[in-house]
């Protein structure tokens, strides 16, 4: 039997889950920012706010399921470069790594 390494399966699997489901929807059946880690398992958090140490990227997949932009950056503690912003509901991938993750705070 032949496995395939979980790394490959899991982004795939993440971003068809996700794809289907409108921002609104997808953060009422589960946590409402996802990525895939360094460690390339799934992590989720919920009802994010400020700077988040977060670590992925690569090709590994980010949902961004929150009510507000989600921007990625290459340092800890929101340092460094800013790599991509997220609007609510976009589900993609940064390259190449992202370390934290600054989430807007509203109302």
């Amino acid at each position: 039997m032949r496995f395939l390494p979980i790394h490959h399966a899991v982004p795939a699997l993440l971003l068809a889950g996700t794809s289907l489901l409108p921002g609104a929807a997808y953060a009422a059946t589960g946590p409402d920012f996802q990525y895939v880690g360094q460690d390339d398992r799934v992590h989720g958090l919920t009802a994010p706010r400020g700077c988040v140490e977060a670590e992925g990227g690569g090709a590994r997949a980010v949902s961004n399921g929150t009510g507000s932009p989600a921007t990625l950056f290459e340092g800890p503690r929101c340092s460094g470069r800013a790599l991509r912003v997220l609007r609510p509901g976009e589900v993609g991938q940064v390259r190449p790594y992202f370390a934290s993750v600054r989430f807007s705070v509203t109302g």
